[in-house]
Protein backbone atom coordinates (compact mmCIF):
# COMPACT_ATOMS: atom_id res chain seq x y z
CA UNK A 1 0.00 0.00 0.00
CA UNK A 2 1.35 3.58 -0.95
CA UNK A 3 -0.34 6.97 0.15
CA UNK A 4 0.10 9.28 -2.68
CA UNK A 5 -1.88 13.00 -1.97
CA UNK A 6 -5.75 12.71 -3.16
CA UNK A 7 -6.20 14.27 -6.31
CA UNK A 8 -8.98 17.09 -6.17
CA UNK A 9 -11.43 15.18 -8.55
CA UNK A 10 -10.79 12.01 -7.44
CA UNK A 11 -12.79 9.18 -9.69
CA UNK A 12 -11.69 5.49 -8.24
CA UNK A 13 -12.92 3.36 -11.98
CA UNK A 14 -11.20 6.11 -13.80
CA UNK A 15 -8.05 6.21 -11.99
CA UNK A 16 -7.82 2.34 -12.34
CA UNK A 17 -8.29 2.51 -15.77
CA UNK A 18 -5.45 5.38 -16.16
CA UNK A 19 -3.22 3.22 -14.06
CA UNK A 20 -3.83 0.06 -15.30
CA UNK A 21 -3.60 0.90 -19.29
CA UNK A 22 0.23 2.31 -18.06
CA UNK A 23 0.96 -0.40 -16.36
CA UNK A 24 1.07 -0.15 -12.96
CA UNK A 25 -1.62 -2.99 -11.80
CA UNK A 26 -4.14 -2.32 -9.56
CA UNK A 27 -6.95 -4.52 -8.70
CA UNK A 28 -11.15 -4.19 -8.83
CA UNK A 29 -11.42 -4.93 -5.10
CA UNK A 30 -12.36 -1.90 -3.72
CA UNK A 31 -9.68 -1.43 -0.88
CA UNK A 32 -7.54 -1.20 -3.72
CA UNK A 33 -8.24 2.37 -3.96
CA UNK A 34 -8.86 3.86 -0.59
CA UNK A 35 -8.55 7.35 1.19
CA UNK A 36 -7.21 6.98 4.66
CA UNK A 37 -7.93 8.72 7.80
CA UNK A 38 -5.72 11.59 6.72
CA UNK A 39 -7.57 12.20 3.62
CA UNK A 40 -4.25 10.66 1.49
CA UNK A 41 -4.82 8.23 -1.34
CA UNK A 42 -3.86 4.98 -0.43
CA UNK A 43 -3.15 2.38 -3.50
CA UNK A 44 -2.25 -1.03 -3.30
CA UNK A 45 0.61 -1.33 -6.31
CA UNK A 46 3.53 -2.59 -6.70
CA UNK A 47 5.77 -0.32 -5.17
CA UNK A 48 8.53 -0.44 -7.82
CA UNK A 49 5.74 1.04 -9.90
CA UNK A 50 5.56 4.14 -7.56
CA UNK A 51 7.40 6.90 -9.55
CA UNK A 52 4.73 6.27 -12.37
CA UNK A 53 1.45 6.10 -10.33
CA UNK A 54 2.37 9.91 -9.16
CA UNK A 55 2.67 11.40 -12.37
CA UNK A 56 -0.70 9.53 -13.29
CA UNK A 57 -2.09 10.15 -9.70
CA UNK A 58 -1.13 13.97 -10.22
CA UNK A 59 -2.32 14.09 -13.60
CA UNK A 60 -5.51 12.38 -12.60
CA UNK A 61 -8.73 14.47 -12.75
CA UNK A 62 -11.76 12.64 -12.67
CA UNK A 63 -14.95 12.60 -13.05
CA UNK A 64 -17.18 13.92 -10.39
CA UNK A 65 -20.59 14.36 -11.82
CA UNK A 66 -22.33 10.68 -12.88
CA UNK A 67 -23.08 10.00 -16.63
CA UNK A 68 -26.41 10.28 -18.09
CA UNK A 69 -28.39 6.82 -17.86
CA UNK A 70 -29.18 5.20 -21.34
CA UNK A 71 -32.68 4.96 -22.19
CA UNK A 72 -32.18 1.11 -21.73
CA UNK A 73 -30.74 1.73 -18.10
CA UNK A 74 -34.09 3.71 -17.04
CA UNK A 75 -36.52 1.71 -18.68
CA UNK A 76 -34.67 -1.32 -16.56
CA UNK A 77 -34.97 0.82 -13.80
CA UNK A 78 -38.84 -0.02 -13.60
CA UNK A 79 -38.58 -3.06 -14.99
CA UNK A 80 -38.88 -2.87 -18.23
CA UNK A 81 -37.01 -3.24 -21.94
CA UNK A 82 -37.38 -1.71 -24.89
CA UNK A 83 -38.97 -4.64 -26.27
CA UNK A 84 -41.47 -4.09 -23.53
CA UNK A 85 -42.12 -0.38 -24.94
CA UNK A 86 -42.18 -0.83 -28.49
CA UNK A 87 -44.73 -3.67 -27.43
CA UNK A 88 -46.80 -1.29 -26.08
CA UNK A 89 -46.71 1.52 -28.43
CA UNK A 90 -47.44 -0.82 -31.03
CA UNK A 91 -44.69 -0.61 -32.74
Amino acid sequence: MITFTKPENLNGTELRAELNSAGVVISDKAEAVSIDENGALVLDIDETKKDLALKIVEAHNGTTIAPEPTVSEKLASVGLSIDDLKMALGL
